[in-house]
C-alpha cells in the first residue's frame, strides 16, 4: 500500500504581511475583488448559512462555512472593541480551505489581515456597481484597524482621490494620515461625522462599539450619494438611523444574515432590500439614476472569505506562500490510525 499526502499549506501572519510588502496591499485587494466578483456570479452553486455566533458581554465569537461542490471554506472571527485596551486586535480570525471530495484540508491560513484585504475588497466591488461612477471624494468614519485598507481599495478601484476623515479618536485619525502618506491620497481631517459628509460622493462607516449608534443622521445624507456601511456587525451593533435606509435602496450580502446583525434588523421584516448577486446577474437593478441614494448593508459574507482563501491557495501553489505542515496523520494503511501512536508507525518510516 502507498501513502496518500495529506500534507497542508499553512500561510502564517508574518508570512503574509511581508508578501504583501512586496506584492502591495492595493494589488492583493483588486485581485481579491476580481475573486469575489466570480464567486458571487456563481451564487446558486453554494451551500449557505448565515454564520454560527457566540455572544458575551463584551463581545462575539463567530464561525463562518460555505461551500460549493469542490472546496469547502471556514473562517473563525472575533468583535471584541475593548481587546485594544489590552494590546489585542478587535478583530481575529483564521480559517482553513478544505476539498470536498475528500474532506482533506488543503490550506490553513491566517484570516486577520486577510479579512481586512477581503472587507475593503467586497466594499469597493460594491461601490462600482452602487455608486456613481464619477465618484471622488469618500467620508471615512471610524479610522481604526480597517480604514486604511478601506482608503486605499476605493482609490484603486474607483478612482477616490479625496478622504474627508473623522474618529472619535484623534489619534486613530492620525495614525490614518501617517500611514496613508505617500499614497497620493488628498486626506482632509473633519471636526466631526456631519463635517466628513459635507460635499462627499460615497460614505464609509468602519466603526467597532458594539452599540446601537446613529453615526448617520437623515440630513447628513446628499442626493446621489452611496454609503458604505461596514463597521462590526452583530446584533444590536447599527450605524445608521433608520430614515436612513428609508431614503434609498438597501443591498445585502445575504438577507437571512442581514436580518439579524446588518443595519436592517432595525427595519421590520417586510423591508425591502436587495442581495447584490443579483445586480450582478441583471436579476435585479442596482442604482436607477445620478440622484439615487444607495446603501451598501455589509456585514461580511462566508462566500467572500471562500474566494479570499482561494486566492491564497492560488498564491501558495503558484509562488511557494506559506509552508507544509502535517495537520492531518499520514497513515500508511487508511484503517490504522492507531498505528500512528506505537512503534509500528517508526518502523513503517523507516522502511
Amino acid at each position: 500500500m502507498t501513502t496518500t499526502t495529506t500534507m497542508t499549506r499553512l500561510i502564517r501572519a508574518q508570512t503574509l504581511a511581508t508578501w504583501l510588502r512586496d506584492y502591495g496591499v492595493a494589488n492583493a485587494m483588486e485581485d481579491i475583488a476580481h475573486h469575489i466578483h466570480d464567486d458571487f456570479l456563481r451564487w446558486p452553486e453554494f451551500d449557505k448559512s448565515a454564520r454560527v455566533a457566540c455572544h458575551s458581554p463584551d463581545g462575539v465569537i463567530e464561525l463562518m462555512p460555505v461551500a460549493d461542490a469542490r472546496l469547502f471554506s471556514f473562517k473563525y472571527v472575533n468583535g471584541h472593541p475593548k481587546n485594544t485596551r489590552q494590546g489585542l486586535s478587535t478583530v481575529m480570525a483564521f480559517g482553513a480551505l478544505a476539498d470536498v471530495d475528500t474532506g482533506r484540508p488543503l490550506l490553513l491560513s491566517e484570516l486577520t489581515l486577510t479579512t481586512a484585504l477581503r472587507t475593503a475588497a467586497m466594499s469597493a466591488l460594491a461601490a462600482q456597481i452602487l455608486a456613481r461612477p464619477d465618484s471622488r471624494v469618500m467620508a471615512l468614519i471610524g479610522n481604526g484597524a480597517q480604514s486604511e485598507f478601506q482608503a486605499l481599495a476605493f482609490q484603486r478601484l474607483l478612482g477616490i482621490t479625496t478622504l474627508r476623515v473623522f474618529d472619535v479618536d484623534a489619534r486613530a485619525t492620525q495614525k490614518l494620515i501617517a500611514n496613508l502618506a505617500g499614497s497620493g491620497l488628498q486626506i482632509e481631517v473633519c471636526r466631526d461625522a456631519r463635517h466628513a459628509c459635507e460635499g462627499a460622493d460615497i460614505v464609509t462607516t468602519v466603526t467597532a462599539d458594539k452599540t446601537n449608534a446613529t453615526i448617520l443622521l437623515p440630513d447628513m445624507v446628499a442626493p446621489g450619494m452611496h454609503i458604505n456601511a461596514v463597521g462590526g456587525d452583530c446584533p444590536g451593533k447599527t450605524e445608521l438611523h433608520a430614515e436612513v435606509l428609508r431614503a434609498g435602496r438597501v443591498f445585502v450580502e445575504f438577507e437571512p444574515q442581514s436580518r439579524i446583525e446588518g443595519e436592517i434588523q432595525q427595519m421590520p421584516s417586510n423591508f425591502a432590500v436587495t442581495e447584490l448577486w443579483r445586480v450582478m446577474l441583471n436579476k435585479a437593478s442596482g442604482r436607477t439614476s445620478p440622484e439615487a441614494i444607495t446603501v451598501f448593508d455589509s456585514v461580511g459574507f462566508a462566500l467572500e472569505d471562500y474566494a479570499a482563501l482561494r486566492y491564497l491557495y492560488v498564491q501558495a501553489q503558484s509562488h511557494g506562500l506559506g509552508e507544509w505542515v502535517d495537520l492531518v496523520p499520514a497513515l500508511f494503511d487508511p484503517k490504522d490510525l492507531f498505528a500512528t501512536v506505537t512503534n509500528k508507525a517508526d518502523a513503517i518510516a523507516a522502511a
